[in-house]
């Protein structure tokens, strides 16, 4: 495992702070009149998600964390647990607690694979694509003459997420999504 100085703790890596594995999503090196430099980060923790702020100095180092990609097939959400299995190998099954993948497993139908990280051999946390085509599994009708919110409705997507879409979209369409912001980005196919 690498150390890295303050300023080598960049957007992206993975570092072990506290003992915890941390992905690092801001980083900013900064120098304030007669104080030495250091380094504004803002942390993600990567099995709970929650996000930090911590200063390094230059005289602070961390040590990159171990971790390591898995290919994982998702195949459903039930009693707080998502299942998945490893890829080629459907007897390889697990579970995640919900809480810790909810945000993500949203995005996924049965079957999709993903891509699970590893930190010190457990699974901490799942990658999914930025860009996923859901079907939509509820969708109201359009009212014409509807448009005081801007020609817009909300939709319910095969996963379960809500998403607000254009007046056009049908029950059956499928969607491609951003999984970052949540958003609607185009229809791939009618119903």
């Amino acid at each position: 495992m690498a150390t890295l100085s303050y300023n080598e703790i960049t957007p992206k890596k993975v570092i072990k702070f506290n003992g915890e594995p941390y992905e690092v999503i801001e980083s900013k090196v900064a120098r304030k009149q007669q104080m030495k430099p250091q380094n504004q980060t803002k942390l993600r923790h990567l099995i709970s998600g929650r996000v930090i702020s911590n200063a390094f100095h230059s005289s602070d180092k961390a040590e990159e964390a171990d971790t390591e990609t898995k290919e994982i097939v998702y195949l459903y959400t039930n009693r707080g647990e998502s299942w998945f299995h490893s890829k080629g190998n459907p007897g390889d099954r697990f579970s995640l607690p919900e809480d810790s993948v909810a945000d993500k497993v949203k995005w996924l139908a049965e079957r999709d694979e993903v891509e699970a990280l590893l930190f010190e051999e457990e699974i901490v946390s799942i990658k999914i694509p930025i860009k996923v085509d859901l079907e939509v599994v509820e969708a109201p009708p359009a009212v014409r003459g509807n448009t005081a919110q801007g020609g817009s409705k909300q939709v319910v997507m095969k996963g379960g997420a809500v998403v607000t879409t254009p007046l056009f979209i049908n029950e059956g369409d499928i969607l491609r999504i951003n999984t970052e912001t949540g958003e609607y980005v185009e229809r791939v196919d009618k119903a």
